[in-house]
């Protein structure tokens, strides 16, 4: 990581890009462009893709400057699996022709990714995953199988894929990964229907989708390893989000009560003071966590910081019902609707209530998680397992 770029460079730099370009009189795919060619996307990525090669701390800097001058962002919540999840994935492991052709208009918000991780018979245990992918005598690979739980599938234009390789070797080992089309022919997208109403999630069917090699990410057979990027960097996108204090749900529910006195009880009081402390120690953990991040790719503190945020979601919801009392049984809209983003704070109580319930399984269940802090973080015995040196289609299923 160079140390040449400091802060008033950062600043400079970005106040050429506002004059060159100003706000008020440019589209903002052309503004976002011209922030992206400039270096000044993620800071931190190498020069040429949308980066400086500077310091990660440095971001905050041009982010203030840009929302200064009323400058567009990329709307990160209708991106945030492309930005969180495919972007690192792409740049640790992809060939420069797959950096220069997936990583603008990822950051741009021209191309919206999804993750077809999931499937119905492998969730927490992923790596027993059975969608297959076979290689053709041209060198391309066939996918055939199911994918479940994926959120933006409705609207992405490209897919991470982990597929089963080769059956022939333990399941962690026969797994590789690949830049799906989702536009491509036998792939199928089908709502899933939430609690909530909506269909946020989808089931995606491949059937006969053929990807090219050029389009694999990491060596054949190695995509667990890949994988483990991917979902590192996922848990600190949904766990580690940077906001202010009395940000997200505590904000909600911490204004509800000033406003309205009259729904005060001492328990509820109690309640509320506790969670205000969990949500404000797992909210600066978080930027300790970013800060960590300086200094190279997330590890697996971040599984902690989503455990955090799965059960304080879900306690303050909890909380703001019964605050409400009866108002708080309430719901406003069972429309059926497929959303391009997930919006705790716009919608009511019953919402936020209902649709927290998923935190504890999107993104790892709880249970994996607390498995994995306590034998990767706290260094705690590793649970026995069977079928570590089993072959894949050897497996009980």
């Amino acid at each position: 990581m160079s140390t040449a770029i400091d802060a008033a460079q950062i600043r400079r730099r970005t106040q050429e890009l506002l004059a060159a370009h100003p706000p008020a009189t440019t589209g903002r795919t052309d503004f976002l462009q011209a922030r992206f060619d400039a270096g000044l996307a993620w800071v931190h990525y190498p020069v040429g893709l949308g980066g400086l090669d500077a310091s990660r701390s440095l971001q905050p800097v041009v982010d203030a400057e840009l929302a200064a001058a009323g400058a567009p962002d990329n709307d990160p919540r209708r991106i945030g699996i492309g930005l969180g999840m495919a972007a690192p994935t792409i740049l640790g492991y992809g060939t420069e022709e797959q950096k220069q052709r997936f990583l603008r208009p990822l950051w741009v918000g021209e191309e919206v990714w999804c993750q077809l991780f999931s499937e119905p018979g492998a969730g927490s245990d992923l790596a027993a995953l059975g969608t297959r992918a076979v290689r053709d005598e041209g060198g391309d690979w066939v996918v055939d199988g199911q994918k479940v739980w994926t959120s933006s599938a409705h609207v992405a234009r490209w897919a991470i894929l982990i597929a089963r390789t080769d059956p022939d070797v333990p399941k962690h080992q026969g797994i590789s990964y690949f830049i799906c089309d989702m536009t491509d022919p036998g792939v199928e997208v089908r709502p899933l229907r939430q609690i909530t109403g909506e269909a946020e999630f989808n089931e995606v069917f491949l059937t006969g989708v053929r990807i090219p090699d050029s389009r694999r990410l990491g060596p054949v057979g190695d995509g667990w390893k890949v994988a483990q990027t991917t979902l590192m960097n996922e848990r600190v996108s949904i766990g580690g989000a940077r906001i202010p204090r009395e940000g997200g749900m505590i904000g909600t529910v911490a204004r509800t009560w000033r406003e309205q006195p009259a729904l005060r009880t001492h328990d509820l009081h109690q309640r509320l003071l506790t969670l205000w402390v969990e949500a404000e120690v797992a909210r600066l953990t978080g930027e300790r966590l970013r800060q960590q991040l300086v200094a190279g790719q997330p590890g697996p503190e971040g599984s902690g910081m989503k455990l955090a945020f799965a059960r304080l979601n879900q306690e303050i919801s909890g909380l703001e019902v019964e605050l409400l009392g009866d108002e708080g049984l309430l719901y406003s809209d069972w429309t059926m609707r497929r959303p391009e983003i997930v919006d705790f704070t716009g919608r009511d109580a019953g919402y936020r209530y209902l649709r927290s319930k998923g935190n504890s399984i999107e993104g790892g269940t709880s249970e994996v998680l607390l498995n994995i802090v306590a034998e990767r973080v706290l260094g705690l015995p590793v649970e026995p397992r069977n079928d570590k040196d089993v072959a894949w289609k050897d497996l009980a299923r």
